[in-house]
């Protein structure tokens, strides 16, 4: 009898969501809806940046005319900062969120988090990495702690496995062969 096991999934790809500070109090709601939509939560943290923070993290907006308006309001309050993982998770995150312009939102994606949530174009109710590489220079700024240790793969995953993973696995599954305990588990 053949048992139907669902295949392992290796998410490989991570993003930084925000939760901002006019909407914190949607957090449970927006986490569900995220959960539903296929996304991981590997970390999250609740924490109110200073004004210097935001314009270090924000700083390739720095110069921009909404720049002071956007580290303002992004210090005016707590935010929750978040690991979502899944398979191309910087780009369905994008998707999820909808346009930055909340108002162009409700009408071109009426259905996405920011039409759900924002307000306008500042207060548009969360933040979503751009690039892969956005996303983890902006994971290590939310999460000094946080190892991001590029994930192999390809041949160089299939390598991995071949050279490390198997050969543990055989040792181990020969090993429980030869004693064939009762109860295995």
């Amino acid at each position: 009898m053949e048992i139907l096991m669902p295949e392992p999934q290796i998410y490989v790809e991570r993003t930084l969501a925000i939760i901002k500070p006019d909407v914190i109090d949607k957090e449970e709601e927006i986490e569900d809806l995220i959960l539903r939509s296929g996304f991981h939560i590997i970390q999250k943290r609740k924490l109110q940046l200073s004004p210097e923070q935001c314009s270090n993290f924000y700083a390739e907006q720095f110069g921009k005319v909404f720049f002071p308006n956007l580290t303002a309001y992004m210090s005016s309050g707590p935010i929750v900062a978040v690991v979502l993982a899944r398979n191309c998770a910087v780009s369905y995150w994008k998707e999820l969120l909808g346009p930055s312009n909340s108002v162009r939102a409700r009408i071109t994606h009426p259905h996405s988090l920011r039409a759900l949530y924002g307000t306008d174009e500042l207060r548009n109710g969360l933040h979503g990495s751009l690039s892969i590489s956005s996303a983890e220079r902006e994971i290590r700024f939310m999460f000094p702690e946080a190892i991001l240790e590029p994930v192999p793969t390809g041949q160089r995953a299939r390598d991995f496995l071949n050279l490390y993973v198997k050969p543990t696995l055989l040792a181990g599954l020969t090993a429980l062969c030869k004693e064939k305990p009762a109860d295995p588990m």
